[in-house]
């Protein structure tokens, strides 16, 4: 019988590395990705509908009121969401579907699906994030002051996350995100079908012996 994929939101500060730690996980243990939408501008690379799927401002607040977002959220002054109906085709044919969203969005999702898993990601400690956002080398000192003050918002909601993995060595920490995730799929909760029919096929088996 099909299991039900796991939902795995994976969230973190700013300039901590979750997206390459996210990318890696669908390289290398084919996790399937939910594309963010997205109002920000596209980084040097991004691709559309790769990265994110870009959406100007009144395209992302149509699709809001068309209830096309599982959460959205407004971060440093631009709208984030999930689209809706990516997300539960793929874990009706039970694959295991990664969200990288932001803190509010978690929040969301985890009202929404309770059996979600929610990961937050972090560096070693604030200097060692401070130093990955200058060394984006993509944004002005003002916004990452603007983010150096969301992460500091932030680390109130890190408590509200099931687990918490730290970045310092990428290859590391994609093998401990992936042995979380694992272990969830092994829960007593997550295998109740199992269970009622090893309990249904013993009953049969004892009245044919």
């Amino acid at each position: 019988m099909k299991k039900k994929g796991v939902l795995i939101v994976i969230s973190g500060f700013s300039g901590v590395g979750k997206g390459t730690v996210v990318k890696k996980l669908v390289e290398k243990y084919d996790y399937r990705l939910s594309v963010s939408a997205t109002t920000r501008a596209p980084r040097p690379g991004e691709i559309d509908g790769k990265d994110y799927h870009f959406k100007t401002v009144e395209e992302f607040e149509n699709l809001i009121d068309y209830n096309g977002f599982i959460e959205w959220a407004q971060y440093v002054e631009n709208y984030y969401g999930t689209p809706r109906k990516f997300v539960e085709e793929e874990l009706e044919q039970g694959h295991n579907v990664i969200l990288e969203i932001e803190v509010q969005g978690a929040m969301h999702i985890k009202e929404q699906y309770p059996d979600a898993v929610l990961i937050f990601i972090t560096a070693p400690n604030a200097l060692t994030l401070k130093e990955r956002l200058e060394g984006r080398g993509t944004e002005d000192i003002k916004v990452i002051r603007k983010r150096l003050k969301r992460a500091y918002e932030e680390t109130d909601d890190m408590s509200h996350y099931d687990y918490l993995v730290v970045n310092d060595d990428l290859d590391a920490c994609v093998d401990e995100v992936h042995a979380v995730i694992q272990a969830e799929n092994f829960k007593t909760s997550k295998n109740k079908d199992y269970i009622t029919n090893i309990k249904e096929e013993l009953a049969q088996i004892r009245k044919e012996i």
